[in-house]
């Protein structure tokens, strides 16, 4: 199986203060929703990987995050894309949790329901804590430079991401030189 595993703020959608509450929030990053549809005609399946502290906090409700996600699904159908499913961390920061990145619970839970060996996904995110969860789930982390979290400099990228990140300008290059690599696909599971 070909999977991909995405950060959706600042990845696919632009990353705004405060988090996205409500669809009016919901602005796709230019050429994401086209480089997903990319992803989905190459054979790639797509699921998105998200902490989403706002729904612990009560900024929004679970009816709130089903109303973005059916805005961005009803848009990616248009160009002609999907994503599969949405995996997400409600937990805040305080709460002792496994699925919140940077730890690498929600790419598991992924690996399990898709049985998929984490070592042939890539998985694509703006931020220092996207790259570390990806890498310590043993996924091939990319990075793309769309979000508020990312970094200043890329040459080299600071220490904190994991070795063997790879940079990208934004979720469409990412998706060209996958799409575009012989070797990007995955080998028997």
């Amino acid at each position: 199986m070909k999977l991909v595993i995405l950060d959706r703020d600042g990845t696919i959608c632009v990353e705004r203060e405060g988090y996205l509450q409500s669809p009016a929030d919901w602005e796709p990053l230019p050429g994401a929703l086209e480089a997903i549809a990319q992803l989905n005609q190459a054979g790639w399946q797509v699921v998105i990987a998200a902490n989403m502290p706002g729904l612990g906090r009560g900024l929004f409700d679970m009816a709130a995050l089903n109303a973005i996600q059916a805005r961005m699904h009803k848009q990616l159908a248009a160009v002609g894309g999907k994503v599969d499913a949405m995996f997400f961390c409600p937990h805040t920061a305080d709460e002792a949790c496994s699925c919140r990145k940077p730890l690498p619970g929600l790419f598991q839970q992924i690996g399990e329901r898709y049985r998929v060996d984490l070592r042939q996904v890539h998985a694509v995110g703006d931020s220092e804590r996207d790259m570390q969860a990806a890498h310590a789930a043993g996924c091939v982390p990319h990075l793309v430079l769309t979000g508020l979290h990312a970094p200043s400099h890329t040459d080299p990228l600071p220490p904190a991401y994991p070795p063997g990140t790879r940079v990208h300008a934004d979720l469409a290059a990412f998706a060209s030189a996958l799409v575009g690599a012989p070797d990007a696909a995955p080998g028997p599971a």
